[in-house]
């Protein structure tokens, strides 16, 4: 039996408030990183759009192992599995500038770096939001991920403009040492939660086989009539989103023209939709219904993805920032409704297990992009592969909009 904080506020919610903190740390030296560790490849190793572009698949792929680690995940204690991520991910992103010290860095370890880095994130990803339930109630559930995402979304904001400081400063090498100091402090704040969450967890039947917990996870995910259609469109936007990240910082710096430091600036810009999204979700939930708020949240990403297509060297701070300000406005929304619609119909038993077959058949559709990107790129351009994109990103909308999801007026009670 799982032992959940009085229902008081998540703002006197001391377990939760770690967790948020964490989340904001954590996502501010990401953005550095975001932005530094492809910086590393243009600026220090001269590297092509492909090979840069491989370094963003490299980060998404272990999303691949995501049922995989579903079913371990389900076996274990979360809060553990996400300290020893928090800490691995600052050992191996430190790496980076001791080897640009002593002169030995090269594209290899940057990719040995980025997957690694990658497989920890999956663990941690899939591990919290499965425990998140475990903390808060059901009706608290979107009330959560609104402030979650909205520390997300706010340290995300001031992230790239950091990111784009430091590495104007110190170097892209270097800067990365942020987000190193950022899983630390995450891991440390993750350590310090009570442990009495996760106290009734109750060991594998010895009967249970992996290929059975395997089956079972993938066939309440296909068989839900909510979470099948919010898959697909999952799957639809991180393909978008791979298209567009392969060559987005490539773009912006050889046909945009924009330094590291205006390419942070912008982003940062950027996400204040994000930060609008998050503060608003809930209440945008409440008037129009949970269901219209997730069909809104995929149709954004076309506009936005063809605004950052059509820009030049003279519109570009315009284009690309109202471009992420839409972009960062319809993942916030998708973050707090959808995954709140997820972890609502999902049983507890069960939580690691579908949000790795959601990174398994989902997110890992975000490696393909960057790939598919990439050798677009190569092939016939960056502009050309940006148009591409912004084509692929007015799909995602339509599976949720064709189902029952979009009639959904608040967040289902069908999790047992």
């Amino acid at each position: 039996m799982k032992s959940v904080a009085p229902l008081q506020g998540l703002w006197r919610h001391a377990d939760f408030m770690r967790v948020w903190s964490a989340a904001g740390i954590s996502a501010v030296g990401s953005q550095v990183t975001l932005l530094a560790l492809p910086l590393t490849a243009i600026l220090v190793l001269h590297a092509s759009a492909f090979e840069v572009a491989a370094i963003s698949t490299a980060v998404t792929l272990p999303n691949v192992l995501g049922i995989a680690a579903g079913v371990w995940l389900d076996r274990v204690r979360r809060r553990s599995v996400m300290i020893g991520a928090d800490f691995g991910r600052a050992a191996v992103l430190a790496s980076v500038p001791v080897a640009y010290a002593f002169g030995v860095i090269n594209l290899p370890q940057l990719y040995a770096v980025a997957l690694v880095s990658g497989a920890l994130n999956v663990a941690f990803e899939i591990a919290s939001q499965a425990y998140l339930p475990a903390i808060v109630r059901r009706e608290e559930l979107i009330e959560a991920n609104v402030k979650l995402q909205g520390a997300t979304v706010a340290a995300q904001g001031v992230g790239p403009s950091i990111g784009g400081a430091l590495v104007t400063l110190v170097t892209a090498p270097v800067a990365i040492l942020a987000d190193a100091v950022s899983f630390l402090v995450s891991g440390l704040l993750i350590g310090s939660i009570s442990n009495r969450y996760e106290s009734g967890t109750s060991p594998v039947p010895p009967a249970t086989t992996t290929r059975s917990e395997l089956r079972e996870g993938v066939r309440y995910v296909f068989s839900e009539p909510y979470l099948r259609p919010l898959l697909l469109s999952h799957s639809l936007a991180n393909l978008a989103l791979g298209l567009l990240w392969a060559i987005m910082i490539v773009y912006a710096v050889r046909v945009l023209e924009l330094s590291a430091a205006t390419i942070g600036a912008i982003l940062s810009l950027g996400h204040l939709g994000g930060f609008a999204g998050a503060v608003f979700a809930r209440r945008i939930a409440q008037r129009a219904g949970v269901g219209r708020v997730v069909v809104a949240s995929f149709f954004l990403f076309g506009p936005a993805a063809l605004l950052l297509a059509l820009a030049t060297s003279q519109t570009a701070i315009v284009f690309v920032g109202l471009g992420w300000i839409l972009q960062g406005v319809a993942r916030s929304l998708y973050a707090v409704s959808a995954t709140s619609v997820r972890q609502a119909l999902v049983p507890d038993r069960l939580q690691a297990r579908t949000s790795g077959v959601v990174a398994t058949t989902g997110t890992s559709a975000f490696p393909l992009g960057t790939l598919v990107g990439g050798g677009l790129a190569a092939a016939f351009g960056l502009r050309e592969a940006m148009v591409v994109a912004a084509i692929v990103s007015f799909l995602p909308f339509v599976p949720v909009v064709l189902s029952p999801v979009r009639s959904l007026r608040e967040v289902p009670n069908h999790s047992g």
